[in-house]
């Protein structure tokens, strides 16, 4: 999975490597095929805030690949709701994330499942991109663009999505294909609506600014790669509230 390329807003998952989309740099998730972010645009609107449906079943639909399998997450809307923050505790340094459960409670769900389960634990942010678009991709226990959780969930919170600095979303492989791959902000980027935004980064901003000036390999294009200065992450933790 992964992040569009400028001038093309798609979603593409390409079995280990991620690849910019149709004209500039996707971003996507190799899940369950490949997954991918969107492409920088002209422009966008202001910060994302479209509200999801109270109490929205979500379904978590069994999928390929199944990395580090945890299971199938169960969807408590009670739960769901339930505000929390998400710590990724890494060899950089430690990001710290605002869950977006009142607008992207399917997705916040998941991640929240994944984190109580450990399935980040170990695995490493595979993917940088230093030019137009602005991010750091994580979240595949395989390192290459290509894993996945075993599921896939549909979209949310699109509606006027814009990803300011700081905005974390899920990387794809096209419309309702989520999964566990995921991409940071890092700096202002314009990219079509098409990657839920379910986070926001409350601390740690100035980490992922320093593994952004590490630059990366350039493996999938000029500005696009693994990131030079490693980014490991070591644990997951969820804080209530």
């Amino acid at each position: 999975m992964s992040v569009p390329r400028e001038g093309t807003p798609q979603v593409l998952r390409r079995k280990g490597v991620l690849l910019a989309a149709v004209v500039l740099f996707p971003l996507a998730t190799a899940t369950q095929a490949g997954a991918a972010a969107p492409s920088p645009q002209p422009s966008a609107p202001a910060p994302h805030t479209s509200p999801a449906p109270a109490a929205t079943a979500c379904a978590y639909t069994p999928a390929v690949p199944a990395d580090n399998y945890k299971g199938i997450p169960d969807f408590d809307p009670v739960k769901a709701a339930r505000p929390f923050s998400a710590t990724l505790r890494t060899s950089q340094g430690a990001i710290t994330f605002k869950a977006l459960t009142d607008n992207a409670p399917c997705t916040t769900n998941s991640f929240r499942f994944l984190a109580e389960k450990r399935y980040f634990n170990g695995s490493h942010c595979h993917r940088l991109t230093t030019a137009r678009l602005y991010v750091l991709q994580c979240g595949d226990p395989t390192g290459t663009g290509s894993g996945g959780p075993g599921y896939s969930f549909p979209d949310e919170n699109l509606t006027g999505a814009t990803y300011p600095a700081g905005t974390v979303a899920m990387a794809n492989a096209g419309p309702n294909t989520n999964g566990s791959q995921f991409f940071f902000v890092w700096k202002d980027t314009k990219l079509s609506p098409a990657y839920t935004p379910f986070g926001r980064v409350t601390a740690g901003l100035d980490v992922l600014k320093k593994i952004a000036a590490g630059g990366e390999d350039d493996q999938n294009g000029p500005g696009d790669g693994y990131p030079t200065l490693p980014v490991n992450i070591n644990r997951v933790t969820i804080k209530k509230g």
